[in-house]
């Protein structure tokens, strides 16, 4: 089963369809209409925060789903997926491959990544694992614990990476993550253009997910909207 998904987003776009509550598109069912209009514009896989969200989209979308639940914990950094709680919440949606942050840093709880990957290896099985990443030290902390693919989400949006994009100097992070590991990389974070999506394709990811560039409005319009006030200023 891990095999044949991973084959069905090789290549592909994995579109993340996410609004937060303060976001004007905040509703699943809006969610779930962004990503069958990704899947009938080609995209590959689905990648969505909270459960509502993840069982509406999954109600009228057949692609596989990069499942997460975002929430805050007032003693921790970590706020994707943190907790046994709520990667327990993800998998029970049935969705294909669940992500988690896998940084290093303290979890909620005083959990332990370790054991929170162990105990779901047991209870879902079937369900691949994805490590949302920050630095090398984080890729290389969840190939110890057997994730079953990296992304490079989290770097430019960690204390320590802040202000960093995954698409400075040709791609530099993303190689050095693709050289160190032979684990499928997918890359995410700020890929925000068509030909940066080709690029890290390139240079040899499983798939590529993309989610502002695409799915929130608010941010294209301030693209386009700062690009007219450099002319009229």
């Amino acid at each position: 089963m891990k095999e044949s998904v991973m084959e069905s987003v090789r290549g592909g776009l994995i579109v993340s369809c996410q609004a937060l509550p303060e976001e004007p598109l905040h509703s699943s069912f809006i969610m779930s209409r962004m990503a069958k209009a990704a899947k009938e514009s080609g995209a590959v896989g689905i990648r969505a925060n909270s459960i509502v969200d993840i069982q509406a989209i999954r109600d009228v979308v057949t692609l596989p789903t990069i499942g997460i639940i975002k929430k805050v914990y007032s003693e921790s950094d970590v706020f994707i997926t943190p907790t046994l709680k709520e990667v327990r919440q993800v998998c029970a949606t049935g969705c294909e491959i669940v992500a988690m942050d896998a940084t290093i840093h303290s979890r909620p709880n005083g959990e332990n990544l370790q054991d929170i990957v162990g105990t779901i290896r047991e209870e879902y099985p079937d369900t691949i694992l994805m490590a949302d990443t920050g630095s090398i030290e984080d890729v290389e902390f969840a190939i110890k614990l057997g994730f079953d693919i990296i992304g490079t989400t989290l770097y430019g949006y960690t204390t320590e990476t802040e202000g960093c994009d995954v698409s400075m100097n040709d791609f530099a992070y993303l190689k050095e993550v693709l050289a160190i590991t032979d684990l499928p990389v997918i890359a995410e974070g700020k890929i925000d253009t068509p030909e940066k999506a080709k690029r890290v394709m390139e240079l040899g990811c499983l798939a590529v997910v993309s989610g502002g560039a695409i799915t929130r409005p608010q941010e294209i319009t301030r693209k386009f909207v700062a690009a007219i006030g450099s002319v009229n200023n």
